[in-house]
């Protein structure tokens, strides 16, 4: 990994950290600082990196600027227990143009992933979600985006690529490796009923914010298939997390938020965390970098508590119901260790999807087989596959 893309940590954050108990998060983690020099990969689980990027988001302008202060509220935590396996690899600066930026990101990323270490991304514009996105093209694997938004971000084919327009990038551009997009927190009032109908014929999906607010459990799923998962925190209420322009009064809470981030890292399959649109100069005493702060500690706490258990495994491992629907057999898969829910898709031979034949789901999913109804996220996978 080329390290001149990363500028490491202000020495002063690592005085920070050090007037912290010695059991904090700032003491236990390795901070890619000058005095202590880039921390070793080779036993990582965990990288941060923050993004100082801001020129694409529209309406939020700052955005990118004072990450130290997210890290600041980051090293004050305690962790759980739990190893502490992560490491703080400081900022990617503007690059000359967008692309530039865009290229250090994926090529950091690439390396990452490829290495099964999972970044964190903190700061800068929704956007770089498409160079995320981009990282995986040399992995060479369809990959499933999760987008947790108040909106859907396609824009239009005219637009340049920036925070409100990149998902129709993501879709249209080549080579075209998104198998599923999933958003969670949406407000209908926010997107044209154009854009509703146009991710239901792509067989995506979409969780209004209602929907979310009423049952968080109901995402835990869609989380449990992502490879990426990207914040943008407009979707969070203003009340909760002022320091974004474009956040309104409705929105989700910091707890839902918090338990977002929790699904995303006990996942199994993420393999990256972004969280965007963070705007120091609207923040109110650090409330919104306090709150990014403990959605990076659910994060990781998260993801040292991965079950590893999707299948298949060993088959002493899972309880296999066979439903019969009319013409179909759907088969499900309950892990004994977690308690968790698979449905599979016979693939007839085709591999390429072999990934997605099992789609993660919850025990009502289930409970409606049994009732002779179809579930919804078996059809939408199905209709994708054929």
């Amino acid at each position: 990994m080329n390290h001149d893309y990363l500028k490491p940590v202000d020495d002063i954050l690592l005085v920070h950290a050090k007037m912290q108990s010695n059991q904090t998060l700032g003491q236990s983690i390795e901070i890619n600082t000058i005095s202590q020099g880039f921390p070793e990969l080779s036993n990582k689980k965990i990288a941060i990196i923050g993004v100082k990027e801001g020129r694409t988001s529209n309406g939020n302008h700052g955005t990118g600027e004072e990450l130290g202060e997210i890290r600041k509220e980051l090293y004050k935590l305690y962790p759980g227990n739990w190893p502490i396996e992560v490491a703080d690899l400081g900022n990617i600066e503007q690059g000359s143009t967008i692309e530039d930026t865009y290229f250090a990101l994926g090529e950091i990323l690439t390396y990452l992933i490829k290495n099964k270490i999972i970044p964190i991304i903190i700061g800068g514009g929704q956007d770089l979600t498409y160079a995320n996105y981009r990282a995986y093209d040399k992995l060479e694997q369809t990959v499933n985006l999760v987008s947790v938004d108040n909106k859907f971000n396609l824009g239009t084919i005219e637009d340049e690529l920036n925070s409100q327009s990149f998902l129709s990038k993501i879709i249209m551009n080549k080579p075209n490796n998104l198998f599923n997009y999933s958003n969670i927190g949406y407000q209908t009032y926010f997107n044209s009923q154009d854009e509703i109908g146009l991710l239901d014929s792509l067989f995506f999906e979409a969780y209004r914010l209602g929907e979310v607010s009423n049952d968080i459990k109901i995402v835990e799923p869609v989380l449990r298939d992502a490879d990426i998962v990207s914040v943008d925190l407009s979707s969070i209420k203003n009340a909760e997390a002022p320091a974004n322009n474009n956040a309104t009064p409705n929105g989700l809470t910091g707890a839902e938020i918090c338990a977002i981030a929790r699904y995303s890292g006990i996942s199994d399959k993420v393999s990256s965390f972004g969280i965007y649109e963070y705007n120091s100069k609207l923040d109110i005493k650090n409330q919104t970098a306090q709150l990014i702060a403990q959605m990076i500690w659910y994060f990781i706490e998260g993801v040292n508590y991965r079950a590893n258990d999707y299948p298949f495994g060993l088959k002493d491992n899972y309880k296999k119901y066979i439903v019969p629907i009319e013409e179909q057999i759907l088969n499900f898969h309950k892990s004994n260790k977690s308690g968790r829910w698979w449905m599979e898709i016979s693939l007839n031979g085709n591999n390429k999807f072999k990934r997605h034949a099992l789609i993660p789901c919850t025990y009502q999913d289930y409970v409606c087989a049994t009732n002779q109804e179809v579930p919804d996220r078996w059809l939408r996978t199905l209709k994708k596959l054929i």
